[in-house]
């Protein structure tokens, strides 16, 4: 897969069946910055497309999703074929009847939790690949000019484009909410560590296929924590700790390569960061609460993670550090505690981890919790 710095990518495969797509991507300089790697959606990413009378393909999609296009060449008896993979189901498949050159439209459902919209030319229709251009043009517009096969096409689509912006796949709070986020906790006062002294294993739980639970307005846990743990890991480096994680991005990673990394790196401590569920029946079910293996120093680990975190979180419920058996905790030989920052299903914790601000006052917390049990201070 050949990936560009902006998180769009295009398959590459050989002869006979696909066309190499080496080239086929371009993405507007200025857009680079604005695009991350994005989960599925509860539903599709595709929220509407076209193709208008200059044979150019548009598509729109919330900013920050990640996209995937193939080609495919035709023969005798039928015609080439290029599709685009998205995050997040359609709520139906269905076919469009295209007209000139263009055979049909389809829109689909490959798996469980991606879109496919797939242009079928008729036979005959000649497109070179290496023209083919895939352009951000804004954070949730895309283009794709098909000339000269396609000049003259009258116009098919499905959707909206003139309306305002979508928002981010990130489930945002209610416009207008009031949530009480608790003090911002200062950088500044954090303690510092000799450096090249400790060393930190940070787990972000699930990733790549294992999204973990899904909360209200779709937020997903695999979102939420890796989020705050690279903001975790990235404050305790800048506060002298070694650190080492067991992902960083939106990849599988099984359970014992986790224990194994720590197991192997010596580390001092194992902290895995996760984000609770229950029934979505359920949303009156919130709180924070961290898990620990071993009483003794484990727990005590637990207890200084819970402490901080309780301290941002103002009204949700203190469901205290606690014996768990969970396979990362109970197969690492140093201290090692999991913490879970609040239900992804809860009424007042899921607006809340939705929250980048709020991420970013939790990511601190951890790290206060995790420096304050590294020099002793509980």
């Amino acid at each position: 897969m050949l990936a560009t710095p902006a998180s769009v990518s295009f398959l590459s495969v050989k002869p006979p069946l696909l066309n190499r797509l080496g080239s086929l991507l371009a993405l507007a300089a200025p857009l680079v910055s604005l695009f991350a790697a994005a989960p599925a959606w509860a539903g599709s990413a595709l929220a509407a497309w076209r193709i208008d009378r200059s044979g150019t393909l548009e598509l729109r999609t919330p900013p920050g999703t990640n996209l995937e296009a193939f080609f495919e060449r035709g023969n005798a008896s039928q015609g080439p074929r290029l599709w685009v993979d998205l995050p997040g189901a359609p709520q139906r498949s269905r076919s469009i009847g295209g007209n000139g050159p263009i055979q049909e439209v389809r829109i689909g459902r490959p798996s469980d939790d991606s879109t496919r919209l797939v242009v079928e030319f008729k036979p005959g229709v000649d497109l070179d690949p290496s023209q083919l251009r895939l352009v951000g043009t804004s954070p949730d517009r895309w283009q794709m000019k098909l000339v000269p096969a396609l000049q003259g096409v009258r116009p098919i689509g499905e959707g909206d484009f003139e309306g305002p912006a979508l928002p981010s796949w990130r489930a945002l709070p209610p416009s207008g909410s009031s949530l009480p986020l608790g003090p911002m906790p200062s950088l500044e006062t954090l303690p510092n560590v000799q450096r090249g002294r400790f060393k930190v294993v940070i787990d972000p739980g699930h990733g790549g296929p294992d999204p973990g639970a899904i909360g209200i307005r779709g937020l997903r846990e695999t979102d939420v924590v890796l989020d705050v743990s690279l903001q975790v890991a990235q404050i305790l480096q800048a506060k002298g700790v070694q650190v080492l994680l067991t992902r960083t991005s939106e990849v599988d990673v099984d359970l014992p390569p986790r224990v194994a990394l720590a197991n192997n790196s010596r580390a001092d401590l194992f902290l895995s960061i996760h984000a609770n569920a229950l029934s979505m029946a359920r949303p009156d079910v919130n709180g924070v609460e961290t898990f620990y293996f071993q009483p003794g120093v484990s727990q005590r680990l637990a207890e200084a993670v819970q402490r901080q975190m309780l301290l941002v979180s103002p009204g949700s419920p203190d469901r205290g550090a606690r014996p768990g058996r969970f396979f990362v905790i109970r197969r690492t030989v140093m201290p090692a505690a999991l913490a879970e920052m609040g239900f992804v299903t809860g009424r007042l914790d899921s607006p809340r981890l939705a929250d980048p601000a709020f991420r970013r006052r939790m990511a601190i917390a951890i790290a206060t919790g995790v420096l304050n049990f590294l020099l002793g201070q509980r």
